[in-house]
């Protein structure tokens, strides 16, 4: 049996990140952040394909000086995947990129300094089309925000993003997405709820410096789940220690956990014990590290014996139930061949590919039949 997704999005304003909407009804876009030094062109380059493969619609590049933006116009050349620049303090820069192509200016208002300088990004960016973000995070409150309460609370974050808001507002920009991030998921969580029923723009969300792969991964699904589940969030970074490819695969595995979006392989592996017949975690890493090209939606089980094997295999597109002799495998809920130990993972492979080619076939016969 299979459930939809309970589900209920807020309802914002969409703003157009290159050729990507955040917000409104649209899809939640999945972004990273490149970690090279963005003076390194080639680098970069190299590092934004290949989190454009791993899935990432939308990749931010920090520009901290004029040599860094004059290089992300090099890399905006370069590459297809809408570019959001990360800049702090000099409005110099910010008008630069965007006269280089940038996507989305990350700059918050206030940090910009006279008003002639803030009229001066926004003015740009509303000429060229251009969304702006306006990101708060918890280490980096404001000094008089910090005196009043003594310490990072969720209506501090929140008070700090309105103060920004209040400025774009009044300069009639609407254009632009907010994110309140702190590495402590409960205060993270409390701030993007109270800011999400005050404002109607699209939420960017993020558990800022969650740490580790292993403990980032747990701390952001934490609270990105929370805050899914109650429909806040248009987009969202997993922010890790970590390779930034990470970083989109953990943000597609959370999304496809709460069906809200589907890309690849989604896989249900039990943790095996004693009663498996193949080696249940051995096939699932080599699975999943030859299988991570597929991109079409696909579940798959693989499922150690006989107690737990049929009942799982039965509700997927490629099942695998433990056996002896020989393991059986199911395609759409039917009993289709049985592979042997030896050929286990090549066997299967072969034929979760051939399903992945097939959906997608259909996929394509349907639409063209619409």
């Amino acid at each position: 049996m299979h459930f939809e997704s309970p589900i209920v999005r807020r309802k914002s304003r969409q703003i157009m990140v290159g050729n990507v909407p955040v917000g409104g009804d649209a899809p939640i876009s999945i972004q990273s952040m490149t970690n090279t030094e963005t003076t390194d062109v080639e680098a970069t380059v190299a590092q934004i394909k290949r989190l454009e493969q791993a899935g990432a619609d939308i990749v931010r590049v920090s520009v901290p000086s004029m040599d860094a933006a004059e290089a992300f116009g090099k890399i905006r050349q370069q590459v297809d995947a809408p570019l959001v620049a990360d800049i702090h303090f000099d409005y110099r820069i910010a008008l630069r990129v965007a006269d280089l192509g940038v996507d989305c200016l990350r700059i918050n208002p206030g940090n910009i300094g006279r008003e002639k300088r803030i009229l001066a990004v926004v003015d740009k960016a509303r000429d060229l089309g251009i969304p702006i973000r306006i990101g708060v995070n918890a280490g980096s409150l404001e000094k008089d925000i910090q005196t009043k309460y003594g310490e990072p609370t969720p209506d501090a974050l929140v008070e700090s993003a309105l103060r920004h808001v209040e400025i774009l507002d009044r300069l009639n920009f609407h254009d632009f997405k907010v994110s309140v991030k702190a590495s402590d998921v409960f205060m993270a969580v409390a701030a993007y709820r109270k800011l999400a029923t005050q404002i109607e723009q699209p939420l960017h969300l993020g558990i800022t410096e969650a740490g580790g792969l292993r403990g980032g991964t747990v701390k952001s699904s934490v609270g990105l789940g929370m805050l899914l589940m109650d429909g806040i969030g248009d987009t969202l970074r997993v922010s890790l220690a970590a390779d930034p490819v990470e970083e989109v695969k953990v943000g597609w595995d959370i999304l496809k956990s709460l069906k809200i979006r589907s890309k690849g392989i989604n896989f249900i592996a039990c943790p095996s014990c004693s009663r498996q017949n193949f080696d249940v975690v051995k096939t699932m890493n080599e699975l999943e590290m030859r299988l991570e090209d597929i991109t079409t939606p696909l579940d798959v089980a693989v499922i150690g014996c006989v107690v737990n094997g049929p009942g799982e295999a039965k509700e997927v597109d490629v099942g695998l139930a433990g056996g002896s002799p020989r393991n059986l495998v199911y395609v759409n809920g039917a009993p289709s061949q049985k592979f042997e130990n030896e050929s286990l993972v090549d066997s299967l492979e072969s034929l979760i590919r051939e399903q992945a080619k097939q959906k997608e076939q259909d996929e394509k016969n349907i639409i063209a039949k619409a």
